[in-house]
């Protein structure tokens, strides 16, 4: 699951560049916690990026996935940008040690490995970054009603309430999985 916070991260970020912003930094923690500072960008897409980034990327996983020659590259490629984002942004001592770890695994696997690894890595990295949206918008915004996440910072910037936002993506992440589910049938 950390690593599907480091991808949730980096989408904030992405967004934030896509915007015209950039990413001052990103943090992780031992908790399953994690950060992107940015600066400048649009701010609506910046938040929502962060559930609607980890859907993307576990349905972009799965549907590469599918085939074992195209799986390992996808892997290999994944290792390589965790590595490169891991030196570039990351500040806390715990997410440096975690994304250099997790890029040269995955770098390894990719080019050690038998092509069949890389496609059950990116099953099961892409299934659990899929369902990160539903399961952690479930937690953190339909039960706990964290001030501090992603739904209550777009409900202060819309004045659309936190669960409102919270519901509005588990709703896009199911359909989006059993889109996702239905291709790969």
């Amino acid at each position: 699951r950390l690593f599907v916070v480091f991808l949730h991260e980096i989408s904030h970020g992405l967004a934030a560049v896509a915007t015209g912003g950039r990413i001052v930094s990103i943090g992780l923690s031992f908790d399953e916690g994690g950060v992107c500072l940015t600066r400048g960008g649009w701010p609506f897409l910046i938040l929502n990026a962060g559930y609607l980034g980890s859907l993307l990327w576990g349905a972009l996983f799965l549907l590469l996935g599918r085939r074992r020659a195209r799986a390992r590259a996808v892997v290999g490629l994944v290792g390589a940008f965790t590595l490169t984002v891991t030196l570039v942004y990351v500040r806390t001592w715990f997410g440096v040690l975690y994304g250099l770890a997790a890029g040269l695994v995955l770098v390894t696997v990719a080019a050690r490995l038998k092509p069949a690894v890389s496609e059950v890595l990116l099953a099961a990295i892409g299934a659990t970054s899929a369902l990160y949206a539903v399961w952690d918008v479930t937690s953190d915004v339909l039960f706990r009603h964290s001030g501090q996440s992603d739904a209550a910072a777009l409900a202060r910037l819309t004045g659309v309430p936190a669960a409102a936002w919270g519901v509005l993506w588990v709703i896009v992440s199911v359909a989006v999985l059993v889109s996702v589910l239905r291709r790969l049938a």
